[in-house]
């Protein structure tokens, strides 16, 4: 879609107001007021040429009739409209700004097309016929048609697709193809909320904070308003006669039937075939006709909110965000040296640690391995957030009066970045001792993956320093998709199980009580395992896959797949008191 431009192809009322604006004074002869009113046929010319319109420019009850005091009352009538309006007129004094909500407000929509219509609607079936069973490739391919929608609807209003666009739209797919991939639930929870910040993005077309930030609000308004952009759009086609609409249900009947009784004669003549049509489709029964219904409106409606969204979006980089006032040199970059300092003798010290080794710092400091590790961890991570708050303020308040004040500024916060980005390998070092030690657990993988993309952005901010920040929101958001897709596509219920694995085939440590929480992604490494240890680890997972018993094809992961293979060839064989003796079923914290 195009980006949001803010609405600067759209004509200005206030333009056309101005040009009725004319020199002139009010008139005080009351015999002005008794001349012809055909005097005041020149006056109208300048509408007929260009100028105000000609509803302006037509005498009105209680105005003069003389061609100059006409012109002095249009004037004095211009005057006080521009009084009238909320946000004052150019150059006023004291100008009153429209409220938020005014400037985003969207344009009107185009009408809402046949096609538009159709998506809707088979986004709704795909929703109800595809999700009631779980998320898998069928998420996919149900959120297909409302991208149809969505499409249709743009084309209909004129836009056209630009590259950012492109990039968030393919980036979209991407993340909503992980569910299809990995059956964990946290990366797949992450990647479908990754999905929605850039179908929003792409759906507005938004490059600033404020735009980035808000755009995914804007599908709630998008739901409101595009039911009853939906509903219009039905109205205006209630006169359609049978001529059109019945053939085409006729054709659709026939072809129902038509599938219904040479697939049910395939179906008997052949198993195989019966066995693939059975799995092909979906299971419907009057059980789950509410929730199916159910899934059948939320599909609708997020269709109609993206097809509306498409048709004319809230403009959020209207939104404007007055910068601080600038500060003086001294008063600015005092504080932020100091801080530089601060980063700088820590780093020093890092670095004293890491060529004198941490035998020497634990006997000085009398903490433990895993304390030094996990405690320094955490309090880097810390750091690292806070200082990112503190290079965003320092620019709100920056001085900013000449090329002077821009040096100075990229060579403190420059500086900063790069003193953050040691601190940031420090503590990924920290996280990496601490998982030698005690092995990859869910929350260390995700906090180590945060720390990651942190300094990611740290590095984005000092490119922005030197090419411009223009696209700095945008790469932002994007970094932030990327690292969860990334993050979906390594599997980390896997990661987790393969570096636990591998630290057992080292030191034959293994913690059997955590693996019972993780998903099927993890069976391909837990099945490495000597037994009975092997059928200990698999034993949760074995367990939950044969409570859901047999899933279809558009709700199963691959990862869920390859698991029910690998535990349909190898299951699993000690029993419960082998596994307990083991500690199978103890209870642990994670940290």
């Amino acid at each position: 879609m195009s980006e949001n431009t803010g609405g600067a192809h759209e004509a200005r009322p206030e333009a056309a107001a101005n040009a009725e604006a004319v020199t002139g004074d009010s008139p005080k002869d009351p015999a002005a007021a008794s001349a012809p009113a055909q005097a005041a046929a020149p006056a109208q010319a300048p509408a007929a040429a260009g100028g105000p319109s000609s509803d302006a420019a037509r005498p009105q009850p209680g105005a003069p009739a003389d061609a100059a005091a006409w012109t002095a009352w249009q004037q004095q009538q211009h005057q006080q409209r521009q009084q009238q309006r909320p946000w004052g007129a150019p150059g006023a004094h004291s100008p009153v700004k429209p409220s938020w909500a005014t400037v985003v407000r969207p344009a009107e929509a185009a009408p809402v097309r046949t096609a538009t219509l159709v998506a809707v609607l088979a986004s709704g079936l795909a929703a109800a016929l595809l999700l009631a069973d779980g998320m898998g490739p069928g998420l996919l391919l149900a959120v297909a048609p409302a991208v149809v929608a969505a499409y249709v609807a743009a084309r209909a209003a004129g836009r056209t697709a630009r590259p950012w666009t492109l990039a968030w739209v393919i980036g979209c797919l991407a993340l909503l193809a992980v569910p299809a991939l990995r059956d964990s639930a946290w990366p797949v929870t992450l990647a479908i909320l990754a999905a929605v910040l850039l179908g929003a993005l792409a759906l507005h077309g938004s490059r600033t904070w404020p735009g980035v930030f808000l755009s995914p609000l804007g599908f709630a308004d998008s739901t409101v308003s595009g039911i009853a952009w939906m509903l219009k759009g039905l109205r205006s086609r209630g006169g359609i006669g049978k001529d059109r609409w019945l053939p085409v249900a006729k054709a659709a009947a026939v072809a129902v039937a038509l599938l219904v009784l040479f697939g049910a004669l395939f179906a008997s003549a052949d198993a195989a075939f019966a066995d693939l049509l059975g799995g092909l489709i979906p299971d419907v029964s009057v059980e789950d006709g509410p929730i199916r219904f159910m899934l059948f409106v939320l599909g609708a409606v997020i269709a109609v909110a993206a097809a509306r969204t498409a048709a004319a979006p809230l403009r959020w980089d209207r939104i404007e965000v007055a910068p601080g006032k600038p500060r003086s040199r001294v008063e600015w970059a005092l504080p932020l040296v100091v801080l530089n300092l601060l980063f700088a003798g820590f780093n020093a010290v890092q670095l004293a640690v890491l060529f004198g080794g941490y035998d020497k710092v634990l006997d000085s400091t009398g903490l433990t391995y895993a304390e030094y590790a996990r405690q320094g961890f955490w309090q880097l991570l810390w750091a690292t957030l806070l200082t990112l708050a503190v290079i965003a303020l320092a620019l709100r308040w920056a001085p900013r009066s000449g090329a002077g004040d821009r040096r100075l500024v990229r060579i403190v916060l420059g500086s900063l970045c790069a003193l953050t980005l040691v601190v940031v390998a420090a503590a990924l070092r920290r996280m990496d001792l601490y998982v030698d030690a005690y092995g990859l657990t869910r929350l260390r993988v995700s906090v180590a993956a945060m720390e990651l993309w942190l300094g990611l952005v740290i590095v984005l901010i000092m490119a922005a320093g030197v090419f411009g920040a223009r696209w700095l929101p945008r790469a932002v958001a994007g970094s932030a998709a990327a690292a969860v897709l990334a993050f979906g596509l390594l599997s980390p219920d896997g990661m987790i199980a393969e570096r636990n694995v591998a630290r057992f085939e080292k030191d034959r440590k293994i913690d059997l009580a955590y693996f019972q929480s993780l998903s099927a992604d993890a069976v391909p490494a837990l099945d490495r395992l000597p037994e009975p240890r092997r059928s200990c680890a698999l034993r949760g997972i074995n367990d939950d896959m044969a409570r859901a018993g047999d899933v279809p094809w558009y709700a199963m992961s691959m990862g869920e797949y390859r698991a029910r293979e690998i535990l349909r060839e190898r299951p699993v064989t000690a029993s419960y008191e082998v596994c307990s003796r083991l500690g199978t079923f103890g209870s642990r914290a994670e940290y």
